[in-house]
């Protein structure tokens, strides 16, 4: 169905043309608002009427003439309705819908994917400051960026995953006094305990770790404690790569790997700070007032006009900001994705105006809009009917650690990515460890699960689907989730577009639903053998493509589950 609706764009493109030569329309297919009005709508007769100056439905009964007259729609297409002003509404012939069936068997884990493209994407997210547990922000951060990275990857582009965290500056000077102050026996609560120090008890593990003399690993650092308490600075050092092993241990819980650390005191230590600041200089984009230099953001979109250079001496942290996606560029990533809290909202266009400021002085040619951001709302976590707020590890927030252990992994990722990211969200533990359809990670994990089991009590050769007659797949409910088959390659391209995972969530669900309705509806074994072998490809095609979705996510798709029972009634 795939190389047929690839076909009957292309017809309808032509179409297009013959109407209106040299009209800048992208020929789509839109779903029907209700499905007995067709497979697909066809709404190019409303568009072009304005720009024509010519009445919806008779430009609609000439494209339809013009469709009829076109191999493709002649070969898949059974019917072509003109509805109301001007729509038109298309079904497709049987053959089409099922020979989504062979092609999904066919490409496997492939299928919906796009060839590689040679197009290098960077998205940095999570990163987190080493200064404590990650919390349930950094986990929604890690839900959507993994899943933002796989979705460019089955588009073809070559993806890197980076951490940016600063191993310098007030946060870390913090933890090594709190560190420091635990060393020598001052506990929260004491009176020599500062206002702003750490409290989580992860601060104790730190400092018995210090005097034990460990030597710990993180994923871009190791470090070994002298064990001497007035060595304030290889207790930040220690500090810093114990905290970043903690957060390496946390994201391997979380089933992910980053391909890169960078770090912010390397924007410092290499100059490249110095030389953004003397670019944007030369751009004539800054000015002296009151002692500082300021940047003039409000050519670029920003409310209003920023300090760069604070008049006591030291840079405001967009700069150094700057700095790091001018080396994100130079690297040859020109797409660029963060993500980040809505609390950043206010830096993206003073981030974006320096590097338009950096470009224009060197010729750099960093794009308008660069780098992309996608910003999310904050998590509440309810447990047992009650908002969660503290856990004792970390002193003042849940931890992503929290929810993998009152929960999974694949129920933490699932949730976390089921809406979109700009809306604030509650996650309910109680119901992410319920294993009915009330959990939506239970209720697709389960659609898997249990087309795995139909497949086993079936015991046939997979290999022989290949040959299935996918003619006899005439149901209603077989064309609906054919249908919902054949839309699994737009759902992600769509998504990838428009950076939103969530929308291959939503997919799931619908998917899941497709495939119940119809296992609800029709028998797939004690038929005969050629529609039994048929309807098994149907489910074989759909297990796949439920499978590939999910890997987008980063959520296993289990062979076998069980599912709770309702509890009986008693007199």
């Amino acid at each position: 169905m795939i190389q047929a609706k690839q076909d009957l764009l292309a017809a309808l493109g032509e179409a297009i043309q013959e109407l209106s030569p040299g009209a800048a329309l992208t020929p789509a297919f839109e779903s029907p608002k209700q499905a007995s009005h067709g497979d697909y709508a066809i709404t190019v007769a409303m568009q072009l009427a304005r720009p024509l100056k010519k009445n919806p439905r008779e430009l609609a009964e000439a494209l339809v003439a013009a469709l009829q007259r076109r191999p493709a729609f002649l070969t898949w297409v059974e019917a072509l309705e003109i509805a109301g002003p001007g729509f038109i509404n298309l079904r497709l012939k049987p053959a089409a819908k099922q020979a989504v069936v062979a092609e999904v068997l066919s490409a496997g884990a492939a299928f919906g994917d796009q060839p590689a493209n040679g197009r290098h994407v960077m998205v940095e997210f999570v990163s987190a400051n080493p200064t404590g547990p990650l919390h349930v922000g950094h986990a929604r951060q890690a839900a959507l960026g993994d899943a933002i990275c796989s979705l460019f990857q089955t588009q073809g582009a070559q993806v890197t995953r980076e951490f940016y965290y600063n191993d310098a500056g007030v946060q870390i000077a913090t933890l090594a006094n709190s560190t420091q102050m635990r060393l020598k026996g001052v506990k929260p609560g004491d009176a020599g305990w500062p206002e702003a120090a750490y409290n989580g008890d992860y601060i104790q593990d730190i400092a018995d770790a210090f005097l034990r003399k460990e030597t710990v690993k993180a994923d871009d650092r190791e470090f070994t404690a002298s064990g001497d308490i007035e060595d304030l600075d290889g207790i930040r050092q220690f500090a810093v790569a114990y905290l970043r092993h903690e957060q390496d241990l946390d994201l391997q819980a979380f089933g992910l790997k980053f391909d890169n650390y960078f770090l912010e005191s390397s924007v410092y230590a290499g100059g490249q700070l110095e030389k953004a600041v003397e670019r944007i200089v030369a751009s004539g984009k800054t000015y002296e007032e009151g002692g500082a230099l300021w940047f003039k953001s409000t050519d670029y979109g920003d409310d209003k006009d920023r300090v760069m250079r604070k008049s006591e001496g030291g840079y405001t942290y967009f700069v150094p900001d700057v700095a790091y996606h001018v080396n994100k560029f130079e690297r040859g990533y020109t797409k660029c994705i963060n993500i980040q809290g809505t609390d950043h909202h206010g830096t993206i266009a003073r981030v974006r105006g320096g590097l338009q400021a950096y470009s224009e002085a060197t010729g750099l040619g960093i794009p308008q809009g660069f780098p992309d951001y996608v910003l999310h709302k904050m998590v509440t976590v309810m447990k047992g009917g009650e908002e969660v707020k503290i856990s004792k590890r970390a002193g003042s927030y849940v931890t992503l650690r929290d929810l993998i252990d009152w929960t999974s992994r694949d129920a933490v990722r699932f949730f976390l990515i089921s809406r979109k990211a700009d809306t604030e969200f509650t996650f309910d533990v109680d119901l992410a460890l319920k294993q009915n359809d009330e959990n939506p990670v239970f209720y697709v994990q389960y659609a898997h699960a249990r087309i795995s089991s139909i497949i086993r009590n079936w015991g046939g050769d997979e290999a022989t689907l290949a040959a299935a007659d996918l003619s006899l797949l005439s149901a209603p409910t077989e064309a609906a989730l054919m249908l919902k088959l054949a839309d699994y390659p737009r759902v992600l391209s769509a998504a990838a577009e428009g950076l939103a995972p969530h929308d291959i969530a939503f997919y799931l669900r619908d998917l899941a639903a497709a495939f119940h309705s119809y296992y609800a509806a029709e028998r797939v074994l004690d038929q005969a053998p050629a529609l039994t072998q048929a309807r098994i490809a149907l489910l074989a095609a759909t297990r796949q493509v439920l499978r590939n979705a999910l890997a987008v996510l980063g959520v296993s798709a289990p062979q076998r589950m069980d599912r709770e029972q309702p509890a009986l009634e008693t007199a």
